[in-house]
């Protein structure tokens, strides 16, 4: 920030000048940094009542809530890149900003760099959001990209990730979804006018993507990414917030984003598809977005007026991931002999998911069948799953996978033509 002072004074109307830096580390060298402005008191610094903005970059629930609303207590508005925070807490967080006439803004909690939240919040303000869409997980989107790429397993291609230093030491925020979890909550959040918390979020990892999934997805001309999904119902009375690997054409735009690249699409009735793409993560990205978000405060504080808050007037319901419907890649081991296709297709049958491929290969009494539907309801497709593992000619079932992205925009689903095949 100082660097760029004169340029960021220009920009604001006033000059900016650095108040204080509260670290848990006060030893540590800072180059540029004024050792006088470092403390380890932070309550005391957002207390001092001549601070016009705050900028929270601790991350987690605690102590990070409470300096929050204390900074809006004592006039101050925040610039956050807590994802979690603001996906769980972000009601009341609005709610305490509103009450102080206080700023929240939180651009670098989604998407690094790419601009995303204030799009959704400003720009698109005027239309309807249907459906955001996107990798908004570099870690993850490497470590699949690797395992695509050079057909390595999960454990290598994490490996890799930490080494380069895309992977934490603990990487489970990461692979285990959470991560993309809090940035789906936050987006759906804002799409659809509606509160929607972590909790809402369905959550799945990259954890059990094995090899054999990845080539899988080659025989079908589709990549696997981790996707976080936010929809509203056909009905416009629900919405649904997903994260899950998922299968996607390498046709569609996502599967051509690489390494820790993030890329998301939102869908809205006016302004159609549109894609926002760059880094997701990192200190200068992350520095970035602070700092687009910290000229909005600023100018906000000359003129006397706050930006956009909490938009949750829709109160729509979060519908149950079974309600979600999409189609399925579903791998099987089975006993190799006569009847063990019919019984699995009965099976499916059964549960009203239809089969639209299958794919079959057998050797020395054992045998593995692809089975890839069309659109059913998540509901009806664990339910045949249940039934599936109850059969005895069913060994196990080794790996589901949605398919995702192969809708026509305006037309809906692509048209699918059941066949079937034996290896």
């Amino acid at each position: 920030m100082t660097t760029h002072a004169d340029d960021l004074a220009a920009r604001i109307g006033a000059p900016v000048e650095l108040a204080g830096i509260a670290v848990r580390r006060p030893g540590r060298v800072r180059e540029g940094v004024p050792a006088e402005l470092v403390t380890t008191d932070a309550t005391a610094l957002v207390k001092r009542g001549d601070i016009d903005v705050v900028v929270e970059v601790i991350g987690g629930i605690e102590p990070a809530r409470s300096l929050i609303t204390t900074s809006f207590d004592h006039g101050a508005s925040v610039v956050s890149a807590n994802k979690a925070l603001v996906a769980q807490e972000g009601a009341a967080l609005h709610a305490a900003a509103e009450r102080r006439g206080a700023d929240l803004y939180y651009e670098a909690a989604v998407a690094g760099a790419i601009p995303l939240v204030r799009p959704l919040r400003e720009s698109l303000a005027g239309d309807k959001v249907n459906r955001v869409l996107g990798i908004v997980n570099g870690t993850t989107n490497f470590i699949l990209d690797r395992m695509d790429g050079s057909g390595a397993g999960y454990s290598e291609a994490l490996d890799e990730a930490t080494a380069l230093g895309y992977a934490e030491a603990d990487p489970t925020a990461d692979v285990e979804g959470f991560d993309a979890a809090a940035k789906a909550a936050i987006l759906a959040g804002i799409a659809f006018h509606t509160r929607v918390t972590l909790d809402d979020v369905h959550r799945e990892g990259i954890t059990e993507v094995t090899a054999a999934d990845i080539a899988s997805a080659k025989r079908m001309g589709c990549t696997v990414k981790l996707l976080a999904i936010c929809e509203r119902a056909a009905d416009g009375r629900s919405v649904t917030a997903r994260v899950h690997p998922a299968m996607i054409p390498l046709s569609h735009p996502l599967a051509s984003v690489r390494e820790a690249y993030n890329a998301v699409f939102v869908e809205a009735d006016a302004a159609g598809q549109l894609m926002f793409y760059g880094p997701g993560a990192g200190g200068s990205p992350t520095a970035s977005a602070v700092l687009g978000d910290l000229v909005a405060a600023c100018r906000n504080k000359l003129a006397g007026a706050t930006g956009p808050g909490e938009s949750a007037y829709s109160r729509l319901p979060v519908s149950p991931m079974g309600d979600v419907i999409t189609r399925y890649h579903i791998s099987l081991d089975v006993a190799d002999k006569p009847g063990v296709l019919a019984q699995v297709a009965t099976v499916f049958a059964e549960h009203g998911v239809s089969i639209d491929t299958v794919r079959q290969q057998g050797k020395d009494g054992e045998a593995s069948l692809v089975v890839v539907t069309h659109r059913a309801s998540d509901a009806a497709l664990s339910a045949t799953v249940e039934a599936l593992r109850r059969l005895d000619t069913v060994r196990d079932v080794a790996s589901i996978m949605r398919v995702e992205g192969e809708e026509r925009p305006g037309n809906g689903p692509a048209e699918t033509h059941q066949r079937v095949s034996g290896e």
